[in-house]
Formats: C-alpha cells, structure tokens, sequence
C-alpha cells in the first residue's frame, strides 16, 4: 500500500515526513512535483508545496497536479497535510483544496484532524487548542499572513469550504475504531461533508488510524499519521537506518529565522545569547539589490568558526511587526525579506555552505526553492515534527522548523545534538 502525501508548505512537509518514518513506513519527500518518479522501495511519498497562503486557484491547481502525479506513482490512499494551527483565512486554502481533492477522487466526505498533543495541539468539541489556549487566544491569532481568530473547527472549514461540518467526540473515540467508524456512516447519512475528530492524546491518533485505513482522502496536521502509518507499517522497515540516510552532512552552517511566532521569538532570543546574530533591515530588504545580501553574507563568513553557527533572523515581537507592516506594508515587508533571503542563501551555498537550519514555513520553501533539491531522506528528529534531512543527490543537509515547534534552546539542540 502507498500513501500520497500533499503538503501545503515545506516544514509541513518535513513534518509529516518524520513522523511516517518514525512509526515505520519507508518514506521519501519530493519538493514541488517532480518530473519523474521515486523508487518503489517507498511506502509513503510527500510532496512539499508552497501553497499555504498564495491565491486560492493556484492552491487548488498545484494541489491537483499533485494528486495527479501521486496516482501516477500508484498511490491509493491520500493525506491533504496543513499545519496543526489549522493556518488558512476566511477564504482558504484548506477548504477550497479538500473540496478539489474531494471531487477529483469522487469522494463525498473526508476528516479533519489538525490534532498534536506531543506538540500541544488538541482538539475538544471541535475546538483547536494550542497547549492550555484556545486557538482564537493564542499567538495565532496575530500571524501577519493568516491571523485565526477562530477556534472552531466547524465553522472555520465552513466558511471556506462548500458543504456541512459534524464532529466525532473525544466520548467517541474512547470507545475505540468502531464506534468512530459508525459515527463516519451516521454523519455521512446526514449529508456531513467535512467531519472534525477529536483527539486529546495519542491514544486517540491510533484509535483515527485504525478507523480511517480504508479512507480515500484523509486531511490533517501530522499526528494523524502516527494512527496512519502503525496500521500501514512494513516489518522490513529500519526506522534507525532510514534516518541514519538523513543524518545531517558535515560542512558550513547558517541558521536563518523568518517567523514571527511567539515560540520562535523566544527560541530567537535564547540563541542571541549563545551565538552572534544579526537582524534583518527591512528597509534595506526593500530597496533591493545585491548589496546587502553579500554584506550579510560576509557578516556569516566572519563567524564559520564559532561554537554555534550565526543567526540571520527577519523575527520580531507583535509590535514591532506591527509596526513595520504599518511603515512598509504587511506583503511589501514579508515579499522583500524573503527575496533577501533568497539571495543570501544562494551566494552561500555558492561560497560552500551546506547545512542550513531555518525558522518558518514561508522562510523554509524560500530556502528550499532556492536551494533547488528534488528530494529529501528524512533524518533524525530534533523536536517533534521537526527533522534534519538530506539532499538526495548531494551533500546539502536542512532542519526545516515551522514556526511554533521546537523547544526555547532548538537552534543550539539541532547543532550539539545531532550534528557532527
């Protein structure tokens, strides 16, 4: 049995990409949907798009051609994969993707899961929480793309999507995969498009798996894939020896910090004591050119030989983001910090930089488009859902961290841990 994986962004990618090989499905992870296929040694193949916060039709129209190719490759079963804050607008992208997704498979209902407690994202009576905070509390709600005011599952997917919403409760899945299993039939029977599931602990992830293994079209963060991937597991499997493929190479490392979440804020702000970093200008990011980009190339050359790589970083506390989205304007600021980025990450890779940790969704597929890998083996874990991997045709290794995981000490941790 294969899985066809389509992610909406590069460190969602990496995500649901760890947890799949850590709970026993050999899996490889392509960026953006390549021009041929992957071995058949893969049980499970993520595509990483970049897809989370563009225009809704080209969301659709890039998630489709995944799921084109995935079929291709002969994938039965597929995971629609979004982050576990359940980052969309009133708009989307979520719901207008699951609809196309829905109606290219001829399907009729499909789950919504965004659920993570080791990383503390739980769902109770449809409600997203984010540790002891509903979602519409947390920092989420002041994300400078997608600010979720909302914590209602139901009415967040209904709002962008174009059918009905029901929920199985925690009750249920205490009850185990049957009584989940004959809720699906019920709401179905009731014209229910979209069911939000429950899940306060993992125990609760095993009992979706065990439910959903037959599902066509399954949506969600990456806990899902735990339940998913123990049902779908291969005993010939090394889960050790696949990631020991993905163990970070030796060479020049750069960490670089484009989110803005309160997590990275503090993670930021704990390495600023350990390493030099140096914080982005967003004026001189928006005027443009080369100029500053090699100075601060330069900047990182002066300090390849220090305990700790040094730190680039575009992350700010609310208020002062809000102030410079207020001075710049919120796309203009965010457009010109990522095209900086990109520059600096290509005049290192071309000055011999190989490894590469980045901050942020948005920040981790500027990096990894720039850097132009097809395809990742998937390392050893640094934090949940946060893995080093590893360029498959070179020796070019990446930590990818969505914004709110990870611990306060995570950028010395992926260094003195795990790299040589």
């Amino acid at each position: 049995m294969r899985l066809g994986v389509i992610a909406d962004d590069f460190t969602g990618a990496t995500d649901i990409a760890s947890f799949l090989v850590q709970n026993g499905m050999a899996t490889v992870q392509v960026n953006g949907i390549p021009e041929r296929g992957v071995g058949s040694a893969a049980q499970a193949i993520v595509v990483s798009l970049k897809s989370r916060s563009c225009a809704v039709e080209t969301a659709v129209a890039d998630a489709l051609q995944a799921l084109r190719w995935l079929q291709q490759q002969g994938c039965e079963r597929f995971y629609f994969k979004y982050c576990s804050t359940f980052d969309s607008t009133a708009r989307g992208n979520i719901g207008p993707v699951t609809d196309a997704l829905l109606a290219e498979l001829g399907e009729a209902l499909t789950v919504i899961s965004p659920a993570l407690p080791v990383n503390g994202r739980t769902v109770y009576q449809g409600h997203l929480f984010v540790m002891d905070q509903l979602l519409s509390d947390s920092g989420m709600r002041h994300h400078p793309v997608t600010p979720m005011t909302d914590s209602s599952l139901l009415r967040l997917i209904e709002a962008q999507a174009s059918g009905k919403a029901g929920l199985v409760a925690a009750q249920t899945l205490d009850r185990g995969a049957e009584a989940v299993r004959e809720a699906l039939t019920a709401l179905a029977g009731q014209g229910v498009r979209y069911v939000v599931l429950d899940a306060l602990s993992e125990q609760h992830l095993l009992t979706q798996g065990e439910a959903l293994r037959e599902m066509t079209l399954v949506t969600g963060g990456s806990g899902l894939a735990i339940g998913l991937a123990r049902q779908w597991a291969s005993h010939e499997h090394n889960s050790a020896a696949a990631q020991a493929a993905g163990a970070p190479v030796a060479g020049k490392t750069v960490a670089i910090s484009g989110s803005c979440s309160a997590m990275t804020n503090r993670q930021v702000a704990c390495y600023r004591q350990q390493a030099a970093a140096q914080a982005i200008d967003v004026a001189r990011a928006i005027a443009g050119g080369d100029a500053y980009a090699i100075e601060l190339c330069d900047w990182v050359a002066a300090h390849q030989q220090d305990p700790l790589a040094p730190l680039l970083y575009a992350t700010a506390e609310p208020a002062l983001l809000q102030r410079i989205q207020q001075q710049y304007g919120a796309e203009a600021s965010s457009e010109a910090v990522e095209q900086l980025f990109a520059r600096v990450v290509r005049e290192l890779q071309q000055r011999g930089w190989q490894r590469f940790i980045v901050a942020g969704g948005e920040t981790s597929g500027v990096v990894a488009q720039t850097l132009g890998v097809e395809a990742f083996h998937i390392g050893p874990t640094i934090s949940p859902g946060v893995p080093w991997v590893r360029a498959t045709e070179r020796p070019l290794s990446l930590a990818l961290k969505s914004g709110n995981f990870g611990d306060e000490n995570f950028f010395a941790r992926a260094q003195t841990e795990f790299v040589s």
